[in-house]
């Protein structure tokens, strides 16, 4: 594999995500929150940032990102569909375009629902999945612009990637989302047994990224909105897929367990 990702924890709950290709050396950062914490790791290991990738516009993915432009002259790459409202691109992606670091290539994916122009990308040849904050270990994203149709749409195109494929999300919002995903589908044996791991790495102060596409498959309430047992404890009995995950994102809403 010639990817190598390293979690850089950046404010209160956000990862960014430092990238080198083994092959040729180029690195990349996706969602700079901050700057001083990814310049501090740049600098530790030698200097070289050649890119910034960008998941979706808020600030708290993109903040740090002119400075790092001015320390390192990296360029930067995102949403085409956001251009206008993201710091100044180098490359401007859409759905399918590919994007190469070095001798790794990523393919972008549309995963509007959180944001209208949310993207993610995925590097195929090591299995890397970095989707902000559309996929998050046993949760999804607020519906802040998008809707629910447009968040199931791209949940699906997530869940349909091979089962070991690492998702490396936007948030340690895990814990949190363990609870949720409990109080739904309580005889989930495969969720139970994470929900003990989940806490274990919390208390040792250790991350629960990345997943994978199978462990969410088997424990995200979100992805299996339309299992019988999540429909009956929803009231989503005969209700389409897209009402049945709405149902589940507003019940996330209030949720406070």
């Amino acid at each position: 594999m010639t990817l190598s990702v390293e979690i850089v924890p950046l404010l209160a709950d956000n990862y960014g995500y430092l990238l080198v290709d083994g092959r040729t050396g180029t690195t990349a950062f996706v969602d700079p929150a901050e700057a001083a914490p990814v310049v501090a790791r740049v600098r530790a290991r030698g200097g070289r940032l050649d890119w910034i990738l960008l998941t979706h516009h808020h600030g708290d993915h993109v903040a740090g990102t002119a400075e790092l432009v001015a320390a390192f002259g990296a360029k930067v790459a995102g949403a085409a569909a956001d251009a206008h409202r993201l710091p100044p691109l180098d490359r401007a992606l859409a759905e399918d375009d590919r994007f190469e670091l070095g001798a790794a290539s990523a393919r972008v994916l549309a995963t509007p629902g959180h944001t209208t122009g949310h993207v993610s990308y995925l590097f195929e040849e090591s299995g890397d999945l970095f989707c902000g904050d559309t996929l998050f270990v046993m949760g999804c994203g607020r519906l802040i612009e998008g809707d629910a149709e447009a968040m199931w749409r791209s949940l699906a195109k997530l869940a349909a990637l091979p089962p070991a494929t690492r998702v490396w999300c936007g948030h340690e919002y895990t814990l949190a989302n363990a609870r949720f995903a409990l109080s739904l589908d309580p005889e989930n044996e495969a969720l139970r047994a994470r929900a003990v791991e989940v806490e274990r790495l919390r208390m040792a102060g250790r991350p629960t990224v990345p997943s994978t596409i199978g462990e969410e498959r088997a424990t995200n309430p979100f992805l299996r909105a339309g299992e019988p047992a999540i429909r009956a404890r929803m009231g989503t009995v005969g209700a389409s897929a897209v009402e049945a995950f709405a149902a589940v994102r507003r019940a996330k809403d209030r949720f406070r367990g």
